[in-house]
């Protein structure tokens, strides 16, 4: 399964059930946009630290963005950012799940909803 931004950022916040759905996870995906996205909302060098010791001590495998990736996310921008307003990082963290042909969970449904071929998983914190 891959994991959108958003649930790592539950467990940060100390969500036992963003947590435990990790932990029974045993393959545990992330796409480089959401690793991105957490490393920019670091405050400090601390807490980068924090958020790289994360990803590593709970082995989650980062996806790289490949072209066919990024092929797939320009199509879903152009689709669907006027209609539903889709946005280039949610789009990519999409393109990842369906090129992997992986589950993507999310407690923001509604960004990931239009996205037909996309398997979503909804997280409930």
């Amino acid at each position: 399964m891959i994991f959108d931004t958003d649930i790592l950022i539950w467990v940060q916040r100390g969500n036992e059930k963003a947590a435990q759905l990790i932990d029974r996870d045993e393959e545990r995906y992330l796409s480089i946009q959401s690793y991105m996205e957490l490393l920019q909302g670091a405050k400090n060098k601390t807490h980068h630290k924090y958020v790289k010791d994360f990803i590593s001590d709970f082995g989650f495998s980062v996806l790289p963005f490949t072209e066919n990736i990024g092929h797939r996310a320009l199509i879903y921008v152009e689709e669907y950012a006027l209609s539903s307003n889709m946005r280039a990082g949610d789009a990519i963290v999409a393109a990842t799940a369906v090129e992997n042909n992986m589950t993507l969970v999310s407690s923001n449904i509604k960004h990931f909803k239009v996205v037909n071929e996309l398997r979503l998983k909804r997280f409930k914190p």
